[in-house]
């Protein structure tokens, strides 16, 4: 599409880049389920994921090709031409793949079936990452950029090349590498920080060195990928969009490896907000920001800090009677923005115990979570009771339930029953769950306090090979009949196994489970079934198949 120039694409790695952070992994439906709202979010480029690194990878891939890469959801927004017209297309879905064949003829597999697929491959150029890493001279990343880029382009006409830790490249040779890549076939060149390490002045250089001394920079559009480790990616991002560049590489939460990506939500709103100081514009639609942002962290277990600019609990929160004042006389006194302009609104719902189904259904489309069929069925009932015990519902409330349908993993063990005597004496836990072949399971045990009884009893009926990480409770909505989240992060144990070889990877996987309900011990203990239920899952999967090393990209 011929956009304006005034256009900055959005390029979301959620799916990529974000669920390489340790315990952020995504089943196939999960990924199919984020793609879905990033696609009505309006972004331009969907990474769906690293088709190389297994198989499932592949299919998750293939299936969002094939689906979200070929159908315009309701609520897109339309894409502005620079004629002035406006076009409704799906999203461009990017396969990742290192600068191998092997790995390019992977991606173009996932994505081929997409109405407009993309090939992303990467190469390190940086001294360090040639000399330790590839043990590779200058001449030879040249050559093999440039004869990757042209075999990927015999596939697929929308390529896109990075040069990994172009942050920490000589920026003479990058242009080098850069001029090469463009005339092999490249039609976007993605600049990375990829360890985080540059200061805006530095990265907004870097971008117009680009733009000035590339032959052939005409015909790509240049793109930033910035990393968070000092803090700075969402303020390098900007730098570089200010530079030239006119796609961004983002993530919802910011969430990816080690400390995470330029945010998707600061940099769309920081350019509607201050877009007198850039003059530029993105295709996304700002009031889905924050329903997005909860579904992303449901799904990935990664907590959005309250703090978190634009979409944290806090962002719209004032204590301060200095604050609250000066709010309630003119509410420009301490919001930039309006909570509605990114979907954070808190209005009470009408909804009640003599509700009806349909109304139910039509307020949870309007959340983004439209369910059908058995989905909403289940989610009605459960709505029912919790109106019994609630005077008042709120959307909060609602997008517990409704992702509380979505089920996250396999449910090789299901709770039934969970009682628990706690106070002076000592913490029992009674639980009842219902195995794979279908049978009952009881037990009791004891704990430090409730919430380690439970575990511990569920863990002598499960017996899995499981270590907890992390377990937090928090209240959905305000009130003391406020609903409860429970987030729990489990690793496998190692100590008696062998890691690398039963799982295929160079560290102790991380699984997370979710569950929202008014009793907060129900809540924890399903959570903590979840993610047990993902571990079981693998190991059945490892037990059944060969395994698949999953592949970390450095981009």
């Amino acid at each position: 599409m011929n956009l304006p120039q005034n256009y900055v694409r959005i390029f979301d790695t959620t799916l990529r880049d974000g669920e390489q952070s340790p315990g952020a992994t995504l089943t196939s439906e999960e990924k199919y389920e984020v793609a879905k709202a990033l696609s009505r979010l309006g972004v331009d480029v969907i990474e769906a994921g690293f088709p190389a690194a297994s198989p499932d990878d592949l299919a998750a891939v293939q299936r969002i090709a094939e689906t979200v890469g070929r159908t315009v959801p309701e609520g897109r927004p339309a894409r502005p031409l620079a004629n002035g017209d406006f076009v409704l297309e799906p999203p461009i879905i990017a396969g990742l793949a290192r600068a191998a064949e092997r790995d390019i003829e992977r991606a173009f597999a996932g994505v081929r079936g997409a109405k407009h697929p993309r090939i992303h491959t990467f190469l390190a150029t940086s001294p360090i990452h040639r000399e330790h890493k590839l043990r590779m001279s200058r001449d030879e990343v040249i050559k093999r950029a440039t004869e990757m880029v042209k075999f990927a382009r015999s596939l697929c006409e929308d390529i896109e090349f990075s040069p990994e830790d172009a942050g920490r490249t000589e920026p003479e040779f990058l242009y080098e590498v850069l001029a090469s890549v463009i005339e092999a076939g490249a039609t976007t060149l993605n600049i990375p920080d990829t360890v985080g390490y540059t200061l805006p002045h530095e990265f907004g250089a870097l971008i117009a060195g680009i733009k000035q001394n590339v032959r052939g920079i005409e015909r790509a559009v240049i793109s930033v990928h910035c990393h968070n480790d000092l803090g700075l990616a969402t303020a390098n991002a900007l730098a570089g969009i200010a530079a030239g560049a006119r796609q961004a590489e983002v993530t919802i939460n910011g969430i990816g490896e080690r400390a995470g990506n330029t945010s998707l939500e600061e940099v769309v709103m920081t350019l509607a907000t201050r877009h007198p100081a850039f003059g530029l514009q993105t295709g996304i639609d700002t009031t889905q920001l924050t329903r997005v942002s909860r579904l992303v962290s449901a799904r990935t277990g990664m907590v959005v800090q309250p703090n978190k600019a634009i979409v944290g609990a806090n962002a719209f929160a004032h204590e301060s009677g200095i604050h609250q004042d000066g709010m309630l006389k003119h509410s420009e006194t301490y919001e930039i923005m309006r909570p509605e302009a990114v979907g954070a609104q808190k209005t009470l719902l009408v909804l009640g115990k003599h509700s009806g189904r349909h109304a139910f259904g039509n307020r949870l489309a309007e959340l983004g979570y439209p369910l059908e069929g058995e989905a909403l069925e289940s989610a009605f009932a459960r709505f029912k009771l919790l109106a019994d015990k609630k005077k008042h519902i709120t959307d909060a409330d609602l997008l517990a339930l409704a992702s509380s349908e979505t089920k996250s993993a396999p449910e090789a063990y299901k709770l039934l029953a969970v009682h628990v005597s706690c106070g002076s004496g000592l913490p029992t836990a009674s639980v009842r769950l219902e195995g794979p072949d279908g049978s009952e399971l009881t037990t009791a045990a004891i704990g430090t306090g409730p919430v380690h009884a439970v575990f511990t009893a569920v863990d002598s009926l499960v017996q899995a090979p499981a270590e907890l990480l992390e377990y937090s409770i928090n209240a959905v909505t305000e009130g003391i009949d406020a609903l409860g989240e429970a987030s729990v992060r489990i690793r496998v144990k190692t100590e008696g196994l062998r890691d690398d070889a039963q799982f295929g990877t160079g560290r102790s996987p991380v699984f997370h489970g979710h569950a929202a309900d008014t009793d907060v011990i129900v809540a924890s203990t399903k959570a903590y079934l979840s993610a047990l239920n993902r571990l079981v899952a693998m190991i059945a999967a490892k037990k059944g198949e060969s395994s698949v090393p999953r592949v970390s990209a450095g981009v």
